[in-house]
């Protein structure tokens, strides 16, 4: 619809004012690193044997949660009140000194390992920075993909004990590829718009992250899937579901550890349903990758599940303290992941 610019700018203030009594602005709170962080980061170019073996917490694990705030970034923190960006932050000063910084330790942050300020991968992003530079230089279908990026989906691959890995920017966007995936299996497989019993009938946890429920929305868009909500980790009434189903196709995804409450999947119920229902199983392994289990394959090693899991989608923004996704999975399941976000991604 057409729209001059005096009526554009009276829309954007209207909905301003419902997002502001929503709560929803979006809300800038910049932190600031430590001194010690700089310091520890000079201290990450030179090698040293001991920084790879852990005997217990060293000086970069503290360093990782200690953080500078401004007095006015502070306040609205602790009000909940929301940002519009306006927040001025002279973020070149590293100076404690400073009265007008507020010192905070971080309990909110995903770097569950400390990783993110650990020497050893300090030390490995500058040395592959000044190798190779830095930027994909072109999507993974043209020319991003690198012999780097095969080692590193081999290594998270063998880590989850599965035949093949695919990267992705992001863990979020990682969801969306597996839930476009397999939604567009059903248009390839009939060659036109599915019947209603042709559609993937997806069984989704109530508590999933957003990133699930926006792929299945998508998935649902595209006229590809059916979705059904069970209880959170209530097995009853997910196993009642499924029975009720008529539908020949059926998957089952669930957060493997749920970050809000901290409480896990109930993996092993899951598995023999499983057995008994023949669904694609799919967990989204995010916060337990390199946590949980023996060798840090997440929580399908520590339920000893692994076998039973068709999917397990993972990020490296957590404990692995990086950024990108990855979906770990059996060879022909990797074959059908060509998707816009795994294609044309930069």
């Amino acid at each position: 619809f057409e729209m001059i610019p005096a009526e554009l700018e009276e829309w954007v203030k209207e909905a301003i004012s419902k997002l502001h009594s929503l709560k929803l602005l979006r809300s800038l709170r910049p932190i600031q690193l430590t001194s010690a962080n700089c310091d520890a980061f000079q201290s990450s170019l030179s090698p040293r044997r001991e920084d790879l073996i852990f005997d217990g917490p060293r000086k970069w694990d503290r360093d990782s949660v200690q953080v500078n705030v401004s007095e006015s970034t502070f306040q609205k923190w602790l009000h909940d009140s929301p940002s519009s960006g306006s927040i001025s932050l002279n973020i070149r000063s590293t100076d404690s000194s400073d009265a007008k910084l507020r010192k905070l330790t971080n309990f909110s942050g995903n770097d569950y390992m400390a990783l993110s300020s650990h020497p050893a991968v300090c030390r490995a992003a500058i040395e592959a920075t000044q190798e190779h530079g830095m930027g994909p230089r072109g999507s993974a279908l043209i020319c991003g993909y690198t012999s780097y990026h095969r080692l590193l989906e081999s290594s998270l691959a063998e880590l989850k004990r599965k035949e093949e890995c695919i990267l992705c920017p992001t863990g979020f966007s990682a969801n969306m590829a597996v839930m476009t995936a397999v939604g567009s299996i059903v248009s390839l497989l009939s060659g036109r718009k599915p019947a209603e019993s042709e559609k993937v009938a997806v069984f989704s946890d109530s508590l999933n992250h957003a990133s699930i429920i926006d792929g299945i929305r998508l998935a649902e868009r595209q006229g590809n899937v059916v979705t059904f909500v069970y209880r959170h980790c209530d097995m009853s009434h997910l196993d009642a579901l499924l029975s009720r189903c008529l539908m020949k196709k059926k998957m089952v995804i669930t957060d493997s550890l749920f970050s809000m409450d901290g409480d896990f999947a109930p993996l092993s119920e899951l598995v023999e349903l499983r057995k008994k229902h023949h669904f694609l199983f799919v967990i989204d392994d995010a916060h337990a990758t390199f946590v949980c289990g023996k060798n840090g394959g997440g929580a399908a090693e520590m339920f000893d599940c692994e076998s039973e899991v068709d999917l397990c989608i993972g990020t490296l923004s957590k404990a692995a303290g990086c950024i990108g996704g990855f979906i770990a999975c059996r060879y022909h399941l990797s074959v059908l992941q060509p998707t816009m976000t795994t294609i044309f991604n930069t």
